[in-house]
């Protein structure tokens, strides 16, 4: 369990000054030109709609913060925005804190935050209510990332080293097995195919060999072992061409000449990557292609320690994807890791899933219901009650007046009409509940975001 202590007046700063259009006539053209470019982006709740940032975190409407972040060495003084959320040094953030943590991409469950004075959560805009009783559920509910069914993905690489001269499939392409990728130039092949042309002639010159001393040897001309010494060179001449012809087919390539070969599609999918380019000369290390069959997918389910022992392999599974409203796929779990992760506390289980139309696509976010049996208490709570990192829900439980708790919930199902979510796991009836604020208490939380620091528990 870990701590996180925050700055001084850090939150309620951020909270209490808003954004408002009166203070933002000031801002820089260069900002005002940034902060335009991602409109879409500006559109999202929270977001400055002028300069782009978190209106938690707009130092040009609110000229206050500006201190804060520069005691805390986190400034931008070039564009006079937090150096973490500059829209003009950092595009690629959005103008939103980074969220990249380790693992699976959410603080430990049970991580603290602490603002240092009772008065802060107030301050800050943090209200909190107390979470309900639900109406119980039978079923367990787990987080869920799409993968690639491993057992239909194909790394394709060349068979002998040589120059590409020619490319027939890009990312995104659908390619039947056996359809042709790339043509390769390769001295090797173009070797062998020296070889077999002379393996032909030795072999055409020990047959004749053949023939003509088990003739004579009919007419008593030729003793018997001069006849076996040319049936043996047959042999061998026939061997080294069988093996050449052998060796020119497994790459590819015709028994012509040129050197060339043609790197063919060992299964029929999807082209996903593409590492070649014409005349690049290539080894036969380095992966070409890579083709995934799509028809089926893996949904690789986080299963909590506590409830391994009600779920076993063939245990049916529905899934629903967070990107895909309505959908529900269905499956049964084929297999259950012996390891336990140390940080989430859970197992990884495998479910096996058509994927009609390609519908599941690798590294989507969902969530999966898993019959339990029985009826299970739960907790409901309001549904801003719950914040989203990644592929982990979390939920703030106030502890003290100036003291808060990360725990990692299971959002079951829409409770009533709709504005309170049933927690399945997570946070206990009567429990207060942050409701407003929240956000920036799970900014505190990850690595790399304002104001996050951290030390173990005293």
């Amino acid at each position: 369990m870990r701590r996180l202590f925050i700055l001084v007046m850090l939150i309620p700063l951020a909270v209490a000054f808003g954004c408002g259009k009166k203070d933002a006539a000031k801002a820089p053209e260069s900002a005002k030109q940034a902060a335009a470019e991602p409109k879409k982006e500006n559109q999202e709740a929270g977001l400055c709609k002028e300069h782009g940032v978190l209106e938690a975190l707009c130092t040009k409407c609110n000229p206050k913060l500006a201190p804060i972040f520069q005691a805390k060495g986190d400034w931008c003084a070039e564009h006079g925005f937090p150096e973490s959320v500059c829209p003009i040094c950092h595009p690629e953030r959005g103008g939103k804190p980074a969220m990249d943590v380790a693992g699976d991409d959410a603080p430990p469950d049970g991580t603290k935050v602490i603002l240092k004075g009772n008065d802060i959560a107030r301050l800050a805009g943090i209200e909190t209510t107390k979470a309900v009783a639900g109406r119980g559920t039978a079923e367990i509910i787990a987080p869920v990332i799409i993968s690639y069914d491993a057992t239909r993905v194909a790394q394709v690489t060349a068979r002998a080293p040589g120059v590409v001269k020619r490319v027939s499939a890009d990312i995104g392409s659908w390619v039947s097995a056996g359809a042709p990728l790339a043509v390769i130039e390769s001295s090797a092949v173009s070797g062998d195919q020296s070889r077999l042309t002379a393996a032909r002639s030795r072999v055409q010159t020990a047959e004749a060999s053949y023939r003509r001393e088990a003739e004579l040897e009919k007419k008593g001309i030729s003793a018997k072992k001069e006849v076996q010494a040319a049936q043996q060179s047959l042999r061998d001449a026939t061997a080294e061409l069988e093996s050449l012809q052998a060796s020119l087919r497994g790459v590819g390539a015709d028994n012509g000449s040129g050197g060339r070969y043609t790197v063919k599609a060992p299964v029929s999918g999807v082209v996903t990557q593409r590492t070649v380019s014409l005349d690049r000369y290539v080894d036969s290390q380095t992966p070409l292609f890579e083709i995934v069959d799509t028809s089926s997918m893996w949904a690789e389910v986080a299963l909590p320690e506590a409830e391994l022992g009600t779920v076993k392999a063939g245990t049916s599974v529905v899934v629903t994807m967070d990107g895909l409203s309505g959908r529900e796929f269905r499956g049964s779990i084929s297999h259950i890791a012996p390891m336990i992760d140390p940080q989430t506390r859970t197992a990884k289980a495998r479910v096996k899933l058509a994927n009609p139309g390609g519908l599941l696509r690798a590294n989507m976010y969902g969530q999966a219901r898993i019959s339990a049996g029985g009826s299970r208490s739960s907790s409901a709570v309001p549904r801003g009650a719950i914040q989203r990192a990644k592929s982990v829900k979390l939920a703030f439980v106030r502890l003290a007046s100036n003291e808060f708790e990360a725990r990692r919930v299971q959002v079951a199902t829409n409770h009533g009409s709709g504005d309170l979510v049933e927690i399945a796991s997570g946070v206990e009836v009567g429990e207060e509940i942050v409701v407003a604020g929240s956000f920036l208490l799970k900014t505190e939380t990850l690595k790399d975001s304002i104001g996050a620091g951290c030390c173990p528990e005293l």
